[in-house]
């Protein structure tokens, strides 16, 4: 399999293409090729004039560790070229960060959730140079997570830095894709291209022990697009386990394995929770397997206390590709904790990515409705199910004649 990148790299008449323009890169660290070799130092030795490099959420060097840890603009210690933050004091680029090249490379691994910031980055990137007259191109990688598609649509007004547009939780797309569905919905004009990957094959799984395929080469080096994207696993459970991240339960981070849990507590009962889901909807435990376990974080919620917790496996013999579905399982895990405490201090009460008027599981999810279904004793699981249902099958058919592969 070949990414955007390592076909530029190997394609002659491409890179003719980029001769005599200035070119800006955003990447992160996992934008390397199959040589592990980074995209910057590649293009560069490649031939390539790049001029100036952006880095997203983390950072370029992906080195800051949560959310709302702010990087700040630098020079490039080795090429002398800048290096601006969309994670700074603007998310935008700027027209003076625009002025810097005549084409952009969009370089950046995706999880295929819609609250990953790299995809809103994406957006805002287009809308840049569709003003600024620019050209963008992206240079397409796998979506880890496959072609499954699942969640609530965002609802219109309620978009943020981690909901750009009505899509679901997980959208199934690769970034090419995805900015063109982008351009569509948004009506930009602007010189817009995929470098498209040979060989990705989302439906296939590899039938190793490791469980990779589905998504993900069997044959490619997994690099922490964040760092708290530290496995496959993650980025299959991450469309659910990232609602954890709006609640005063521990999302693992300060172990390490974060975001690869449903929950972790001091004050609460895995085995019990567990036991509560299979009553409630025992299909929405399908396609993985869930262990109960502890941690102890060093950092972040629940810091210094013993924690019980459910782990997920969304891998090896586990793992069933169109069966698992985490956006469910996480709300099944949150509802089953509200069923056996109803007075629980659930939701967190704190700015979420910049937003101060919402509640983050709120923000997080695109709108109020899960929150409330949850908070909702009445609500079973076919109410949130049939919600969801109607929203998927819309998003597939919106985004149908965006597909590459």
């Amino acid at each position: 399999m070949k990414t955007g990148l390592d076909r530029l790299l190997a394609d002659r008449s491409l890179l003719d293409q980029l001769k005599g323009r200035r070119v800006a890169l955003v990447a992160h660290p996992a934008s390397v090729t199959r040589n592990l070799v980074h995209s910057l130092d590649a293009l560069i030795d490649a031939g390539v004039k790049v001029t100036s490099a952006f880095g997203p959420q983390h950072g370029l060097k992906g080195d800051k560790q949560d959310n709302m840890v702010e990087t700040a603009d630098e020079v490039d210690a080795e090429y002398g070229i800048p290096i601006f933050s969309l994670y700074g004091e603007v998310r935008r680029p700027t027209p003076a960060m625009m002025d810097t090249a005549d084409v952009f490379l969009f370089d950046l691994q995706d999880l295929g959730c819609r609250i990953y910031t790299f995809v809103t980055t994406l957006l805002y990137l287009l809308e840049a140079a569709a003003e600024q007259g620019k050209a963008v191109w992206v240079l397409d990688r796998p979506n880890p997570a496959g072609r499954p598609v699942e969640g609530t649509l965002l609802v219109p007004g309620q978009e943020s830095f981690v909901g750009a547009a009505p899509m679901p939780m997980r959208h199934g797309l690769t970034m090419g894709e995805m900015g063109a569905w982008f351009i569509e919905h948004f009506e930009l004009d602007l010189d817009y291209r995929v470098v498209a990957m040979e060989g990705w094959q989302p439906n296939e799984g590899a039938g190793d022990a490791a469980g990779a395929g589905w998504g993900w080469p069997s044959d490619r080096v997994w690099i922490n697009p964040s760092p708290n994207a530290a496995a496959l696993n993650m980025a299959r459970a991450y469309a659910g386990t990232v609602m954890l991240e709006g609640t005063n339960l521990s999302e693992g981070r300060g172990t390490t394995r974060p975001l690869e849990v449903l929950f972790g507590a001091p004050d609460l009962d895995a085995a019990a929770i567990h036991k509560a889901m299979r009553k409630l909807a025992p299909e929405w435990l399908s396609g993985c397997a869930l262990r109960e376990c502890w941690f102890e974080p060093t950092f972040h919620k629940h810091a210094g206390k013993l924690c019980n917790a459910l782990m997920i496996h969304a891998e090896g013999p586990f793992y069933d590709h169109d069966a698992f579905r985490p956006w469910r399982l996480q709300a099944l895990a949150l509802k089953a904790i509200r069923m056996l405490h109803p007075d629980y201090d659930l939701w967190r009460d704190f700015p979420y990515e910049y937003e101060t008027d919402r509640l983050a599981i709120d923000v997080i999810n695109g709108g109020p409705s899960l929150r409330e279904w949850v908070d909702d004793g009445s609500a079973g699981p076919d109410h949130l199910d049939g919600q969801a249902t109607a929203d998927e099958a819309a998003w597939v058919e919106m985004v149908r004649g965006h597909l590459l592969y």
